[in-house]
């Protein structure tokens, strides 16, 4: 079955299905949530591609779910972070050669845990209205950076939405558009690089279905959750992404010692 063994294949369909819903209910960290239990039994570049269809095709329908005109506007009322996003995630490849990974890794991993547990904590963030295109072109430049070497560059998204306190409505809307631009962008990449090839394109495809019934699932829930608790799951799995970037970040230094 897609030349896996069908347990596999089904553990793989399961896990997808499950972060589709985590998507459709919070709007990220599916990536995550499949690269993290894939990785586990698969091999480390079938795992990332396998990823790469479903990640694409739910953040086109997050990102349209309101309608396509809507999606222009969050992508044009955001354009300097998207636009940093997309300049910078080629010019990671720079940095990539000549600063260490794990060093990466943990400077965005530390601040965005340590975010996500102050907010969780009661404590309060807010940016100045007239400071919202710095901080947009602060966090598309890390973003992008961070995503040309690990994939993922919603993390300092969320941070600014989050600071921001923008509705519910709109930020899983702004997070549909520029996850949906990152994921076109990787996903031409790794045409061109042969990550997605004969074997591992079908494989991918057939997990979009899971991944988009999960989604479905998932926006039932997000539908019922209020401001407040979509506000803390938010921060709650923001705060667990960090500290998987921390984790890493570990495990590449003490493979680097």
């Amino acid at each position: 079955m897609f030349g896996l063994d069908p347990l596999h294949f089904w553990i793989a369909t399961a896990v997808t299905l499950f972060s589709g819903f985590v998507k459709g209910a919070i709007g990220f960290a599916m990536p995550m949530i499949m690269l993290a239990a894939l990785g586990s039994f698969l091999d480390a570049r079938q795992a990332v591609a396998a990823v790469i269809l479903p990640v694409l095709v739910t953040n086109i329908r997050q990102a349209l779910r309101q309608g396509w005109r809507q999606a222009w506007q969050a992508a044009w009322d955001w354009r300097w972070h998207v636009g940093m996003v997309v300049l910078f995630i080629p010019v990671s490849a720079f940095f990539a050669t000549r600063v260490p990974q794990w060093l990466m890794y943990a400077l965005i991993g530390l601040p965005i845990t340590g975010f996500a547990l102050w907010q969780i904590l009661g404590r309060s963030l807010v940016l100045p209205v007239h400071h919202r295109r710095r901080m947009e072109i602060a966090t598309g430049v890390t973003g992008g950076l961070i995503g040309g070497i690990s994939g993922i560059w919603g993390p300092p998204l969320l941070v600014l939405l989050l600071s921001l306190h923008v509705p519910k409505a709109e930020q899983m809307r702004v997070q549909g558009v520029v996850f949906f631009i990152g994921a076109a962008v990787l996903t031409v990449s790794h045409l061109q690089s042969g990550l997605l090839n004969a074997q591992t394109l079908p494989f991918s495809a057939a997990l979009v279905v899971p991944a988009l019934a999960g989604m479905g699932l998932g926006y039932l829930a997000h539908d019922r959750l209020d401001a407040a608790r979509f506000r803390r799951w938010t921060l709650v799995l923001l705060a667990l992404t960090g500290a998987n970037l921390l984790r890493r970040a570990l495990e590449l230094a003490d493979r680097a010692v």
